[in-house]
């Protein structure tokens, strides 16, 4: 654990302010007496998810939608914000219904974000998206593959691919050697 003192923050100004993000101004104090004014995007709203639905022990789901900062479609995992009062877990199974059509029956929070879903079964719920989302099943031993795509270049996504990638295949060991006695 770091014990390193946290800057001063001497002042705050907001520059600009959208529906999802605003600009800030932050002047700060190094523990070092060092000054320096950043400024930075502070998201709204109450937090997000980012959710790894598995079709099956091989297969996740991915999206296809049109990115807007980028101009082009984009394949990534199903994400969205978190509404009032809503759980990740509750936030994850609306957000797999608005976006790729499928519930879980099992998800399991992997860190404050990511959501592993599984046991998936079709159900649709209305979303926010202005068309529909194509599914793409990926195979989970191809994620090098995918991740040279010039359509897959979402850091939250190929993050939370490999995180439960990982959780995955430890799970495996798990359970091999809990079979074995």
């Amino acid at each position: 654990m770091n014990n390193k003192p946290l800057p001063i923050v001497h002042d705050r100004r907001e520059l600009a302010a959208g529906d999802m993000l605003r600009v800030e101004q932050v002047e700060l104090e190094f523990p070092n007496g060092e000054r320096r004014t950043y400024s930075r995007m502070k998201a709204r709203g109450l937090g997000a998810v980012i959710i790894v639905p598995m079709l099956d022990a091989t297969t996740v789901l991915l999206a296809r939608e049109y990115a807007a900062g980028l101009h082009h479609y984009e394949i990534g995992l199903p994400k969205g914000r978190l509404e009032r009062g809503e759980s990740i877990l509750e936030a994850a199974q609306r957000e797999m219904k608005e976006e790729i059509g499928y519930g879980a029956r099992k998800l399991q929070e992997l860190t404050r974000l990511i959501v592993l879903a599984r046991d998936l079964y079709p159900e649709k719920l209305e979303g926010d998206e202005p068309e529909e989302i194509e599914v793409v099943p990926w195979p989970m031993a191809d994620l090098h593959a995918l991740t040279a795509r010039e359509d897959c270049t979402e850091g939250r996504t190929i993050a939370a691919l490999y995180i439960a990638r990982d959780y995955l295949a430890a799970e495996a060991v798990r359970v091999d050697a809990a079979s074995r006695g």
